[in-house]
């Protein structure tokens, strides 16, 4: 500490409680709950050797190791379950793992959790939270997070493209606003459980087949007419789909989106992603990646883009999960899900074998 002191403050050591203002490095060294006599003379030996002082003159006693009992372990867990006990003036324990902050009607994110770089799992349930800021993303160690009855419309792709892609394992949006997932929300791919219950949802992310760690899904009570075709290669340990409005599936009644002859756009998307060739928005316009990055896959395993036939067919949910709840109270575990063509002659194939089968 030899010329190293910036400055010394005081006031309260009375009480115990002093703090010593080191120059290098550029740090508070806080002292508190010390014996007033014990801190006086550990003060006055600071003050001699940052002047130089010869250690053999210095007031120094003794070393006396703490007991286990008077040593503070570091924090790892809070749990704050009322608006009366969330923290106002006192920063959150930089060392936290698991934050619960629930019933404390939060309009947003405090951004004091947001440097709580350790957090593991955050639940922020039965708030009135509104919006996420994208800096939830900065939280590199999250693997749970619980948004339960909030007051959330849209989940932010800039979020799905953080560092809990690599990260989040447990996502609970269930009981908010949510109309639409994004594009990217598919970009989560370490998700083994997702809850999406009580929602508005009119659909399901696209590409929902990309979440290959995902085991538990729940999407009950939302407005869903349909399944998209990717859900199709999920394997999933439980699925509920309750309560959901699905459309009755008629094969027989296609949507034909075909644009005949093939424009040279359809023709070069089709051959980009039928052969693999890589693309990225160094060497395309955004708006034509995002159109690759969704392109749909006929049954035939080739792919299209804006021209194609669309119907719906039935598929029994226990062929994508072990465990299904009942879609209707009438006992039924079957939902129309969406199938698309690239040609009329791939319909017509399909159109045959469903004749036949039936």
């Amino acid at each position: 500490v030899q010329e190293n002191i910036e400055r010394f403050f005081t006031r309260f050591v009375e009480e115990g409680k002093a703090t010593v203002r080191l120059r290098e490095p550029a740090v508070d060294v806080c002292l508190s709950k010390a014996n007033a006599s014990n801190l006086k003379t550990f003060l006055s030996a600071v003050r001699l050797a940052h002047q130089g002082t010869d250690i053999g003159s210095l007031p120094l006693s003794a070393l006396v190791p703490a007991k286990t009992s008077e040593v503070e372990k570091p924090k790892t867990k809070m749990i704050i379950t009322s608006r009366r006990d969330y923290p106002l003036t006192k920063n959150f324990p930089y060392s936290l793992e698991h934050l619960q902050a629930s019933y404390c009607k939060l309009a947003r994110i405090d951004t004091r959790v947001l440097c709580l770089k350790k957090l593991r799992k955050l639940d922020l349930s039965h708030n009135h939270i509104k919006q996420l800021p994208a800096t939830i993303g900065d939280l590199i160690c999250l693997q749970e997070l619980n948004l339960h009855d909030n007051h959330l419309e849209s989940f932010s792709g800039a979020l799905c493209n953080s560092t809990l892609q690599k990260s989040l394992q447990f996502l609970d949006l269930s009981q908010n606003k949510i109309k639409a997932l994004p594009i990217q929300f598919c970009q989560l791919r370490e998700l083994i459980n997702l809850k999406l219950d009580d929602n508005e949802l009119i659909r399901l992310p696209f590409k929902i087949g990309q979440l290959d760690h995902l085991r538990f899904l729940s999407a009950a009570r939302n407005k869903l007419p349909f399944l998209p075709s990717d859900f199709r290669k999920l394997c999933l340990e439980n699925l509920d789909l309750f309560g959901n409005p699905f459309e009755q599936p008629n094969p027989l009644v296609p949507n034909i989106q075909l644009k005949i002859p093939l424009t040279l756009l359809e023709c070069a998307a089709r051959a980009t992603v039928n052969y693999r060739i890589p693309y990225g928005c160094h060497l395309l316009p955004s708006h034509l990646c995002e159109d690759l990055e969704v392109a749909k896959t006929c049954q035939c395993g080739s792919a299209c883009l804006s021209s194609f036939i669309q119907i719906t067919v039935t598929m029994n949910l226990h062929h994508v999960a072990h465990t299904v709840v009942l879609v209707d109270n009438m006992g039924g575990t079957e939902a129309p899900i969406i199938c698309y063509f690239c040609s009329l002659d791939c319909y017509s194939q399909f159109l045959d074998r469903y004749l036949q089968s039936n």
